[in-house]
């Protein structure tokens, strides 16, 4: 008989987990556009946000085969 209640009492707070969980979540969508300031072949994405957070965007990465450096941010 407990061990009936603590299977219950378990699969409630997992319910409730992925219920919470699940409303919580927002997905934002990003915008990408390739930087206008950085030249060459991205090679580190570091350098790459930082060029990108200096163009007044949120981030950025290399990107594709021709490796650019993409920048990105909230539409």
């Amino acid at each position: 008989m407990e061990s009936r209640k603590a299977v219950a009492y378990v699969l409630l707070l997992c319910v409730l987990f992925l219920t919470c969980s699940e409303m919580v979540r927002v997905d934002a969508r990003l915008c990408k556009v390739p930087s206008g300031r950085y030249r060459g072949p991205c090679v580190r994405d570091t350098k790459c946000a930082e060029v990108c957070m200096s163009e007044g965007f949120g981030g950025g990465d290399c990107k594709g085969f021709r490796r650019r450096c993409m920048c990105y941010k909230q539409c």
